[in-house]
């Protein structure tokens, strides 16, 4: 996959936070030329952090609540993999995973049916 600047990186997420009714604000940082950092802010003591290496590849999406990890997606060291809900130190391989798809995950997590 072609990689992509990190301020273009930063507009496509900001692109999907503005899709999800969940996320209150978001704030981003564009560190120098190869990386961003982008936190979603949810509700109160929860947010997602969202990173990208354009040099290396990587990109993670954590979702923090109190402080803590409760759900996390990135491709660092083993390829794509998850850091499940019930057990957020565990890491299950995986597809890649688009921001977008962690949204909706969290968002099925987060919203009562």
């Amino acid at each position: 996959m072609a990689r992509i600047s990190p301020i273009e990186f930063a507009r496509n997420i900001q692109e999907v936070c503005d899709q999800f009714q969940l996320v209150a604000a978001y704030d981003v940082r564009i560190l120098d030329d190869t990386v961003a950092k982008v936190r979603a802010f949810l509700i109160p003591d929860m947010f997602i952090d969202v990173f990208y290496n354009a040099d290396t590849g990587k990109k993670s999406y954590t979702l923090i609540n109190k402080g803590r990890r409760i759900f996390g997606a990135d491709n660092a060291f083993i390829g794509w993999h998850l850091h499940p809900f019930d057990d957020p130190d565990e890491h299950i391989p995986s597809s890649e995973i688009s921001f977008v798809d962690f949204m909706e995950m969290v968002e099925k997590h987060l919203t009562p049916e």
